[in-house]
């Protein structure tokens, strides 16, 4: 009988045929809640090469990579990322075997399709000639294509396959699914040798039992003379794979705000000693671990969103985005082995200041001790970028730097999530935009942010070391960012090169595209001269001096009523 619950069906058949061996695989991974919100469901269906000796383990291994592999790579990747990655790696393992063992035998191919469905959205992946199309509401669409070459009626090639080379192309596309879709998944032995009209017939006959459906569309294409294996996979949504509202605010407060804490309280097992800080949204204290004896921080929402289930639902984004990322310039959140009573979170203690502070105690830093701070805060954005996100909110209050002058970020609650964006919330997920004065051009333009946004915002807070100043003033965000004049650096401080000038203007550049596709081209931009930057000869003196322009504007002005007046009194 199908497998079938509330979410889905599945149908599956598969037959060697005519073959000596069946080399065709295929699977469905329906995950836990956590895994279904983050990564979605998986079918996939692969089609070893038959001119490899090896190709059942081929179509084995394409299968069983992506079935268990995709929901092991980081939940805050996008689909296309996981899953690509994932293929990608398995066909270098392929074509490494085949090239290692091609004494042995021909190497190991296979063609492959895939669809990943994430809350309201199908993602389909596609290399070779096996087939996906979705039934919807009796009209069949056939949603890959497949990859061959005709050479004459009678012979074609494979074009695209996984294993024969090292690099890999894989098509990609796609769309919402709708309740009661069904995907039908095919090996060309069975596509070739049965028409749509009857695949429609046999499903639309079964619905009640799609693993018949199945073995009847397959048992037709091998009595209609098919030479191949035939398997046929049958995907029926019965329901579709979005988190429910109630579950939601059910979730969210499970547990109850902490009360007010004071010094010497006991929080689960930690010893409250001072406030640190205090907002409107947020609380933050330091606190003893009573079982360590270890220093740690503790952070609690502000009981003025007690009913606010879009704030309850950022502040507990901004714990799990933290335990994504261990690196050392990024803050730690502390993993508590005591029950949790009340929603909070903790966090290492970093004993040092905010680099506002440090700028204010450093008014006319080292080019060496900006280098430095700027190096520390690229290897913390880098990490956040390998897991696909945003930070959104760069800003000197943000970063603290410890007694070893070691810089960290910290406060995760405007980082954007590419990953989560996939999901489909009933909440109205929030956007925070940052800090007015670091925020990217593109944030205030209603345009799509990037990891070039945050280098905007590191570039800001360069360019803020080194002059005290902003480059495009004190205004900057009040009113419209698409006519943004660039300030020199120079113009604040003369001491700094030219190129160094040069390199800040691009990391700040109101083009995203015009900005540095590298942090790591920046920094070293900052420490070595660009010739791009040296060779200033077509520059207009405004944009090289604007202090020497400026002087000797007024003093042309100054010159010219003097001639004037000498003129009128002769």
């Amino acid at each position: 009988m199908s497998e079938s619950n509330a979410l889905i069906s599945i149908g599956q058949y598969s037959d060697k045929g005519i073959k000596d061996e069946n080399q065709d695989s295929f699977g469905v991974l329906l995950p836990e809640a956590a895994a279904l919100s983050h990564k979605g469901i998986v079918a996939v269906i692969a089609d070893g090469v038959s001119g490899c000796a090896e190709g059942k383990l081929a179509s084995e291994t394409g299968v069983k990579s992506l079935l268990m592999d995709y929901y092991c790579t980081p939940d805050s990747w996008t689909v296309k990322t996981s899953v690509q990655k994932v293929l990608l790696a398995t066909n270098r393992w392929m074509y490494g075997q085949g090239v290692a063992n091609q004494d042995e035998h021909k190497g190991l191919a296979t063609t492959l399709s895939a669809l990943v469905v994430k809350s309201s959205t199908v993602h389909l992946f596609h290399i070779g000639d096996t087939r996906v199309y979705r039934l919807r509401k009796g009209e069949l669409i056939q949603c890959t294509k497949d990859h061959r070459f005709w050479a004459s009626e009678e012979k074609n090639y494979l074009t695209r396959a996984m294993g024969i080379d090292l690099h890999l192309d894989i098509d990609y596309r796609n769309f919402l699914v709708e309740k009661d879709d069904i995907f039908l998944m095919t090996t060309d032995g069975v596509h070739e040798f049965i028409s749509d009209e009857k695949m429609v017939q046999f499903i639309e006959n079964s619905t009640d039992n799609l693993d018949r459906a199945a073995r009847e569309i397959a048992i037709l294409a091998l009595e209609s003379g098919s030479l191949d294996n035939v398997s046929c996979q049958i995907v029926k949504f019965n329901d579709l794979p979005q988190v429910e509202e109630e579950e939601v605010y059910r979730k969210l407060s499970e547990l109850p705000f902490p009360p007010d804490l004071t010094a010497g309280m006991i929080l689960d097992g930690y010893r409250i000693e001072r406030e640190l800080h205090a907002s409107n949204r947020t609380q933050v204290y330091l606190a003893t671990d009573e079982d360590t004896g270890d220093k740690v921080v503790i952070k609690t929402p502000s009981t003025n969103y007690a009913d606010d289930a879009n704030y309850l639902d950022m502040f507990v984004h901004e714990e799990w985005v933290g335990k994504l990322i261990d690196n050392n310039h990024v803050l730690k959140p502390v993993e508590q082995t005591r029950p949790r009573r009340f929603l909070y979170y903790v966090t290492e203690y970093i004993e040092g200041q905010t680099l506002r502070h440090w700028m204010n105690d450093n008014p006319s830093p080292s080019a060496h001790d900006v280098r430095a701070i700027v190096r520390q805060l690229a290897r913390g954005l880098r990490a956040f970028h390998r897991k696909e996100m945003i930070h959104q909110d760069l800003k000197p209050e943000n970063i603290i730097i410890d007694a070893h002058n070691t810089v960290k970020i910290i406060d995760f609650g405007s980082t954007k999530v590419a990953g989560v964006e996939e999901i489909t919330t009933p909440l109205e997920r929030l956007s925070l935009l940052g800090t007015q004065h670091y925020t990217a051009p593109e944030y205030f333009l209603g345009t799509s942010s990037s990891y070039r946004s945050d280098a905007f915002s590191l570039g800001i807070l360069c360019y803020e070391m080194f002059t005290g100043h902003f480059p495009y003033g004190d205004k900057y965000g009040e009113k419209g960012v698409s006519k943004l004049s660039y300030i020199s650096a120079r113009q604040h401080n003369e001491d700094i090169p030219v190129w160094v000038d040069g390199a800040l203007k691009k990391m700040v550049s109101p083009k995203a595209s015009d900005r540095y596709e590298e942090t790591s081209e920046f920094i070293h931009d900052l420490a070595y001269p660009n010739k791009d930057f040296t060779e200033m000869k077509d520059t207009p003196l405004i944009e090289r001096n604007p202090l020497i322009f400026w002087k000797g504007l007024a003093l042309l002005s100054v010159l010219a009523n003097i001639y004037l007046l000498f003129k009128g009194s002769v």
